[in-house]
């Protein structure tokens, strides 16, 4: 039953994001700003799956300026609690299949984001390389999953370069964000899913690092994603049997 009730919870919330939220970004189609507050919308949502999120962020996250954003990419959870960190000013690259996707991939189009078609080398070549330039002229910040895909349970996937090019090409530090593991944790018939926790690190600088080490800077942050993992899936474990709830 609690299952039912929350299909049909997303099922609402799907429609009205896309009637209202598409009618609003035509006001000012591809507006940047709307990746911010449509991040928080739907973040919000973790409260209708019995999530209890922890989000920690720097007290200057909304102040600072750009970077490349990074994330561990988990499984459609992430709609639901890592896009509570997106910050201002910050637009997310995604593949250019979600477009396709109803409802979602058009309200993703829509506010700002850009799309990259990683089965064409030369085509995802190009769209680094527009990236670098949107960073470079707009002041806006960007936002990858470098895994290149859902890990869905598999750890930590090998990272992908195009963010750290970017990151490179246009001189912007890169600041990793990690989400404590959420595979197989969430369940839609139990009322508490426990807790999740989403930790913005500090900033990796890339003044020491060049194209030709890009490799590096990615084994770098993989490192340090991989490690903070880790910890909050203890910390989390701890959490949760204190508070009884068993996965």
């Amino acid at each position: 039953m609690i299952a039912l009730l929350r299909v049909i919870a997303v099922a609402i919330f799907a429609v009205l994001m896309f009637v209202f939220g598409c009618g609003y970004c035509l006001l000012s189609p591809r507006d940047s700003k709307h990746v911010f507050n449509f991040g928080r919308m739907f973040g919000a949502m973790h409260r209708v799956f019995g999530i209890t999120l922890e989000l920690r962020l720097p007290k200057d996250a909304y102040e600072r300026g750009q970077h490349v954003y990074i994330a561990n990419h988990q499984n459609s959870w992430d709609m639901f609690t890592i896009s509570s960190a997106v910050t201002p000013h910050v637009v997310t690259v995604g593949k250019k299949s979600l477009v396709w996707l109803p409802l979602f991939g058009q309200l993703y189009w829509l506010t700002g984001n850009i799309l990259i078609d990683r089965a064409n080398s030369s085509r995802a070549k190009g769209t680094i390389d527009q990236v670098v330039q949107k960073i470079k002229e707009s002041g806006l910040s960007v936002w990858m999953f470098p895994e290149g895909t859902r890990s869905r349970g598999r750890g930590m996937l090998p990272f992908k370069t195009g963010a750290f090019h970017a990151a490179i090409g246009s001189g912007v530090n890169i600041v990793p964000i990690v989400c404590s593991t959420t595979h197989q944790k969430i369940k839609m018939n139990r009322w508490n899913n426990g807790h999740v926790i989403v930790e913005m690190l500090d900033p990796v600088n890339v003044a020491d690092y060049d194209k030709s080490d890009v490799r590096g800077l990615a084994n770098v942050c993989r490192e340090k994603m991989e490690q903070k993992l880790a910890e909050l899936d203890i910390e989390v474990e701890q959490r949760n049997q204190a508070d009884g709830v068993i996965n």
